[in-house]
C-alpha cells in the first residue's frame, strides 16, 4: 500500500504516520498545504514553517503546495496536492472533525484515492496517552481554551502534563488531545524519526486568554 500522508508537523498526522509504517504501509510522500489564512477550515497553521526541518526528520519527501485557505475553495488546493501519481490513497491524522473528514473523503474520491484514518473515532486520551508511551515529544505551541494558561505555552506534553489535561477535561469539559481546538501541538521526535528537533530560538505570544509560540531557529540531531 503506498500512501501519501497529509501533514502538518502536529501530533495527529505524525502519530498516523508511524501507525501506518507499522501496519506495513509505505508513506512514499508528505503533503503539506501551507495556508496564507490564519483561520483556515482544514489546514493547520501554526509553525507550518518547519515542515521541512521534520519531513528530513522522518526522512520521507514532502510535497508542499500554497493555499489561501479560503473556506470550500481549499478544496480544490488539496485536489492539486494530492494529484500524485502511483499512490493507492491518502492518510490523514483526523480524530473527529467531521468537516475535514467528509471534504478529504470527497476530494479523494473523485481522484479514485482510499483514505486512510487510523485515528478516527478514536478515545481522546487513549491516543494523546499512546503517543507518549510510544515516545512522542510534543511540544504545546497554541493554547486557546479556558482553563490553559500562558504557562503551557512551550510545555513538553508528557504524562504529568496529559494527568493535568484529564483533570482539566473533567473540570472544563476540554479534549485532551485538543480536537476540539483547545491547543496546537508541534513533535519534535517520535520513533519513525531518525533526527530529532532541538528548538534554539522561539518566541512566546499571549494575549488575554490565547497565546503561541513562534519557533525561530532550530536544529536537528541524527539520533542514530
Amino acid at each position: 500500500m503506498k500512501l501519501a500522508a497529509l501533514f502538518s508537523g502536529g501530533k495527529d498526522s505524525a502519530f498516523a504516520i508511524y501507525i501506518a509504517q507499522q501496519y506495513g504501509w509505505e508513506i512514499t510522500h508528505l503533503v503539506t498545504l501551507v495556508s496564507k489564512s490564519q483561520e483556515s477550515y482544514m489546514f493547520h497553521v501554526p509553525n507550518i514553517h518547519l515542515v521541512d526541518a521534520l519531513a528530513d526528520a522522518i526522512n520521507i519527501p514532502l510535497i508542499k503546495h500554497e493555499t489561501p485557505g479560503e473556506k470550500e475553495e481549499e478544496l480544490e488546493d488539496l485536489r492539486e496536492a494530492i494529484s500524485i501519481p502511483g499512490i493507492d490513497g491518502v492518510l490523514t491524522g483526523a480524530i473527529a472533525s467531521d468537516y475535514q473528514w467528509s471534504r478529504i473523503n470527497r476530494v479523494c474520491h473523485d481522484l479514485n484515492l482510499r483514505v486512510f484514518s487510523p485515528l478516527w473515532r478514536k478515545d481522546h486520551a487513549m491516543l494523546v496517552r499512546d503517543m507518549i508511551d510510544a515516545g512522542f515529544e510534543i511540544m504545546i505551541v497554541g493554547v486557546y481554551a479556558y482553563g490553559l494558561d500562558e504557562r503551557w505555552l512551550g510545555r513538553i506534553l508528557d504524562r504529568e502534563a496529559f494527568e493535568e489535561l484529564l483533570v482539566l477535561r473533567d473540570k472544563y469539559g476540554i479534549s485532551p488531545a485538543g480536537e476540539g481546538g483547545e491547543f496546537e501541538t508541534l513533535v519534535l521526535n517520535a520513533p519513525h524519526f531518525w533526527k530529532r528537533l532541538v528548538i534554539e530560538e522561539m518566541k512566546k505570544e499571549w494575549h488575554r486568554d490565547s497565546g503561541s509560540v513562534r519557533v525561530g531557529r532550530l536544529r536537528t540531531e541524527v539520533k542514530y
